[in-house]
Formats: C-alpha cells, structure tokens, sequence
C-alpha cells in the first residue's frame, strides 16, 4: 500500500483541497495543543475557586477534544492526510504549551482564553480556505468549531473578572 492508495475520492480540486487541509491540520495541531494545555490546568488548578475551575476545565477539554476526530476526518474527505504523531502536532501547531511548575489559576483563565481566541483565528483559516476551494461542507462545520471555541473564551474571560 502506498500514500496514493488513501487518496480519498472528491471533486474537489486536489490543489485547493491542499489548502484546506493544511489550514484545517493547522487547526487540528492546536486543538490537541489546547486540549493538553486545559486537562493540564484542569489537573493543576488550586485556591479558592478550585472546584468552579477545575469542573470548567473539565468541560472545556472534553469539548475540544470532541472537535478533533471531526477536523481529521474533514481533512482525509478533502483527499488528504492528517496529522500522525505528537511529533507531528508539535511542528504544526502554534499554541504555546505550558509546562510551568504552577501557574495560578488567574493566569490559567487568560492563557486559555488567548488560546481559544486564538483557536478561532485558525478556524478562520480553515474558512477562508475552504470558502476558496468551494468547499462548502468545511465551510459549514468549521461555523460550529469556531462558535464553541469563541464560548469558551467569553467563559474564561468572564470567571477571571473574579479571579
């Protein structure tokens, strides 16, 4: 079996579909990024607020992580491939990670809430991209992607008002 032998049928231009891919794997590599980034703040958070912040996270991470089967899929219908490895993750994305010893959990809320915004710029990518392919299905699903990703952040920007 060779790489061509995962060439997924579309009709699609294949070199539209590149884009497309590239932005929506972009996208991918930060949402795995992110997801890692709030389970580690989930696992780490502490003080007063603790049990708000830690179930918050919680939610968050499992509805991001929710959102990357979808962006891989996409990816392999545009007649393309998807990321591999963690190795992989970390030479696309542009998500910072965070591995300080302790962070408190005012700084956990804003970090989380510039990686959600800027999640939404990627998934702004991947919309243009997709608008340019005539690539209406990604086009569509990357609407909801950017709105939960958008929620997320008004929630964390909301709970570190108090924090």
């Amino acid at each position: 079996m060779t790489a061509a032998d995962l060439k997924t049928p579309t009709d699609l231009k294949s070199n539209e579909t590149k884009s497309v891919a590239q932005a929506l794997n972009a996208a991918l590599a930060d949402s795995y990024a992110l997801y890692l980034k709030t389970k580690n703040f989930h696992w780490h958070v502490s003080g007063p607020h603790f049990r708000d912040y830690h179930l918050m996270f919680d939610e968050q991470a499992t509805q991001i992580l929710g959102t990357t089967d979808a962006i891989a899929e996409r990816v392999r219908k545009t007649g393309n491939t998807t990321l591999r490895s963690i190795g992989d993750i970390a030479r696309h994305q542009t998500v910072k990670d965070n591995d300080a010893d302790f962070v408190n959990a005012s700084d956990m809320l804003k970090e989380l809430r510039d990686d959600n915004l800027a999640l939404v710029e990627s998934f702004r990518a991947v919309k243009e991209a997709a608008t340019q392919a005539g690539d209406n299905a990604t086009e569509g699903i990357v609407d909801d992607w950017t709105d939960q990703a958008e929620e997320r952040a008004w929630f964390l920007f909301e709970a570190a008002r108090g924090a």
